[in-house]
């Protein structure tokens, strides 16, 4: 799964840090500015089963620049603004509200059983 946000320094960060020792998932964050911490790219979406986007818009940057590396149906949006600091209570409150619920909605095509590691 790779959480993405614009800078991978406050959001993506804190939901890798999170979900890392959930059994059974490989995390890792990105960004999508031109400078963040990790900078997203194909090879990372093309590792992810998931990508899990803190907005709208992280989301259709990723459709636009890596057109086809992830399907449509596997970039979420959690719709979570630039509000937070780095491991902030709400915020890791709101990644365990919503993750799991988002996750949820994809479950039936994901059973199948992706090639993909993340």
């Amino acid at each position: 799964m790779l959480f993405v946000c614009a800078q991978n320094r406050l959001r993506s960060p804190t939901a890798e840090s999170i979900f890392r020792d959930v059994d059974g998932w490989e995390v890792a964050s990105a960004g999508t500015n031109r400078d963040p911490e990790v900078p997203v790219s194909r090879d990372l979406l093309e590792w992810a089963d998931v990508a899990v986007c803190m907005e709208k818009r992280h989301r259709d940057i990723l459709r636009q620049r890596f057109r086809g590396a992830l399907p449509d149906n596997r970039i979420l949006t959690l719709g979570i603004p630039d509000d937070f600091e780095f491991m902030d209570a709400e915020l890791i409150r709101q990644f365990r509200r919503l993750v799991p619920w988002r996750l949820e909605a994809i479950r039936p095509r994901a059973a199948g059983g992706g090639e993909g590691a993340g």
